[in-house]
């Protein structure tokens, strides 16, 4: 992987593990949402396929890779009034999921902060919102080059809008380029884009899900560094201009 220059990461079900972080976020959003009515209550759970008992997503969920403007959309004909309009559904969601409990898939900062300082240019693109994704990574945020959501201008995944966009950022051809992703959304938009592609499963997505549409598999990015670069000594070398 030496022609690898950037790192361009999903961030639910990459940097953060997907069960861990929403599956208890999920459960008191549709709890909020329909209240008292225990058929609105299992209706919503059953249109995002989430097992409000057990507090996980199924591994068929919308939720998984689509955007919380999908999310919305899906919703709002359940919800009284539609819940205001899927504008302001999504944006509900979105005040919500910025104070969800976050559960790092690996500590994020030393394995982020080793890859910078090999000189490697880092990037998120996710289908979340960008302002959401923002928070979320405050505490690393001085560690990235770009983070966009599918608010950002440039559409969400599948397409390879954001995609090229890091690229463009960094000033490299896209074939530079390693996109990291835990669903098919993300594989795909980075084959779309030209790019690299290795697949972890901290997400939802089983190793046989995955495989077809990645270049590799992982369990989760703390193999990175290894897979990048198996037999070096991780010294710094100049950063990706």
């Amino acid at each position: 992987m030496d022609h690898i220059r950037a790192i361009l990461f999903d961030k639910d079900g990459t940097l953060f593990d997907f069960q861990a972080t929403w599956g208890a976020w999920a459960g008191q959003m549709i709890a909020d949402l329909a209240g008292a009515d225990r058929d609105l209550h299992d209706a919503l759970a059953q249109t995002l396929a989430y097992d409000p008992l057990r507090r996980r997503f199924h591994a068929h969920s919308m939720v998984i890779a689509g955007t919380s403007e999908e999310v919305a959309e899906r919703i709002a004909p359940l919800l009284p009034d539609g819940g205001g309009g899927v504008a302001a559904l999504t944006a509900r969601m979105a005040r919500a999921a910025a104070h969800a409990p976050l559960a790092e898939a690996v500590p994020l900062r030393p394995l982020l902060s080793q890859l910078r300082n090999a000189g490697y240019r880092l990037g998120v693109a996710t289908n979340d919102n960008e302002s959401v994704a923002r928070q979320h990574l405050a505490g690393q945020s001085d560690l990235f080059d770009f983070i966009c959501g599918f608010d950002s201008g440039h559409g969400g995944k599948p397409a390879p809008g954001m995609l090229l966009a890091f690229a463009a950022e960094c000033g490299l051809a896209p074939e530079s380029v390693l996109m990291v992703g835990d669903s098919r959304h993300d594989l795909d938009a980075g084959r779309a884009a030209g790019m690299a592609t290795l697949a972890v499963l901290t997400g939802v997505a089983t190793e046989a899900d995955l495989a077809p549409h990645a270049d590799a598999v992982r369990p989760d990015i703390g193999h990175l560094p290894g897979y990048l670069r198996p037999d070096a000594s991780w010294a710094p070398r100049p950063a990706a201009q």
